[in-house]
């Protein structure tokens, strides 16, 4: 491997296209399937500064075009290629909440990486592990940094939501001064980025680390606290709130509508995956008790929660894990890197299958998955070829364990609680595309509520914009 020292001081743009990609260590797959421990190894800082050296520092820069939060990726590389590690931090602060959490949780592949110039040479520069490479360590030698906070404007902001939207819009109001509380449901905050993203992807002490810098920041979270149902958004108002901003997400898994959905060891993904991944004091008293996932696991679905789920399954020690999607692997909307993953872990892929009805067995549980093969033919809606049935190609797959992660939409409490808060057909919230205000000029949202399931990145994009918004709207 090149060393720093072989590279010259100055580098042109030719030099940087000849040198190769940093090889990312990782766990090795009959390791980590009996830990919890993240998969992906972090860059040591001589691997992070040669590979920074591979951006060629192009002047259109379609990276930061890609990147939903515009992060200035050349500038943070050229602080970042010279050992500047913390200015290379910052750099990547100045547009993003998360970018310990975004470097290795976005689809890198189909946004900055996708559209990085070196790609077409040796590969795209890693650009997410060397986000998450800075910023890792800066907390750790500094811990992360706290703006110079203005004074007080007294007013008050309730943010609904302790995930990404609700955790960038708390920092981004709290930073122009204003009083800000998180309610949230759940019994610790994070959101989805507790509850919904595996420590195999990215360890809790991470988003610890974040919830402890908002908590310096003056930003206060109320937990346990169901927005709709325990209080109002409009009690809210009466207790003095200026401003709600609603970012609770689209919580809600999607179901199969099939026969046998509600026999004994069929799972929700989220369901699934917090009771398999987190301990039982963070969880609600319903769901303490622990999975028992049997020797055969299938999971239904093709996106990157999906595979949460298969390697989850694996880890919490089923022998075989069936992955069931209904088009082909051409088709999975979730970042390659997982399947990858995946495969490495032991987990079996079924394509073009699509279930019928769930088979009860003697102890009245889930024993087994009734399917029938597909076929891809015209383009549907989504532009992708939709499944046909193939006659007579039915087949059971046995399963102790099924877990249904199929997508996630909008959940109806806070919702049907809101009077003249205007959704869409789809329960999502309507709002102005440029300051996410809603149809009650004093409520505002942001991210899955109002996009539907997406990104943790698209999510952090718009909270900061709406943020942004409502500071201007406090301020007149």
């Amino acid at each position: 491997m090149q060393l720093e020292a072989d590279i010259p001081p100055s580098i042109d743009r030719k030099s940087r296209f000849q040198i190769d990609p940093v090889k990312v260590r990782k766990q090795d797959p009959t390791t980590r399937v009996g830990n919890w421990e993240e998969v992906v190894q972090v860059f040591t800082v001589e691997e992070a500064m040669l590979e920074a050296q591979r951006c060629i520092q192009c002047s259109q820069a379609p990276c930061i075009q890609a990147c939903p939060v515009h992060n200035d990726i050349p500038g943070a590389f050229k602080l970042l290629e010279k050992g500047d590690v913390i200015g290379a931090a910052n750099k990547f602060r100045e547009t993003s909440a998360l970018p310990e959490m975004c470097g290795r949780l976005c689809p890198q592949e189909s946004l900055c990486e996708g559209s990085c110039v070196v790609r077409k040479k040796k590969g795209p520069v890693a650009i997410g592990k060397l986000e998450f490479f800075a910023a890792d360590h800066q907390r750790r030698t500094e811990g992360l940094p706290l703006p110079v906070l203005p004074s007080s404007t007294g007013k008050r902001v309730a943010v609904i939501g302790a995930g990404p939207a609700g955790i960038q819009a708390a920092e981004t109001l709290a930073g122009k001064g204003h009083i800000v509380v998180i309610f949230d449901n759940w019994p610790e905050p994070g959101g989805i980025l507790r509850y919904g993203i595996p420590n195999f992807k990215m360890s809790k002490s991470i988003l610890d680390d974040k919830i402890d810098q908002l908590r310096r920041l003056g930003v206060e979270f109320r937990q346990n606290t169901r927005i709709g149902e325990d209080i109002t958004v409009d009690q809210l108002f009466t207790e003095g709130y200026d401003v709600v901003f609603l970012g609770q997400g689209a919580p809600v898994g999607g179901k199969l509508g099939i026969e046998g959905e509600d026999l004994a060891g069929i799972h929700e993904a989220t369901e699934f995956l917090v009771r398999g991944n987190r301990p039982p004091e963070e969880l609600p008293e319903e769901i303490r008790q622990p999975l028992k996932v049997g020797r055969r696991v299938v999971v239904f679905g093709g996106g990157d929660t999906s595979m949460d789920c298969v390697r989850t399954a694996r880890r919490l020690g089923a022998g075989e894990v069936v992955c069931v999607y209904r088009r082909t692997e051409a088709e999975m909307r979730g970042r390659e890197e997982e399947r990858v993953h995946a495969r490495d872990e032991g987990v079996i892929f079924q394509f073009l299958t699509v279930p019928v009805r769930f088979v009860v067995g003697p102890d009245g549980a889930v024993a087994g998955v009734l399917c029938t093969r597909m076929e891809l033919g015209e383009p549907d809606e989504s532009g992708r070829r939709r499944p046909v049935p193939v006659e007579n190609s039915e087949h059971v797959i046995d399963a102790d364990t099924v877990v249904i992660a199929i997508g996630y939409k909008a959940e109806k409490a806070i919702l049907e609680a809101t009077p003249q808060l205007s959704t869409d057909k789809d329960g999502l919230i309507v709002v102005d595309r440029k300051t996410g205000q809603t149809s009650r000029q004093h409520i505002f949202a942001a991210g899955d509520n109002v996009n539907g399931a997406d990104l943790v990145v698209t999510a952090l994009a718009d909270a900061r914009a709406t943020a942004d918004a409502i500071h201007a709207f406090l301020s007149r």
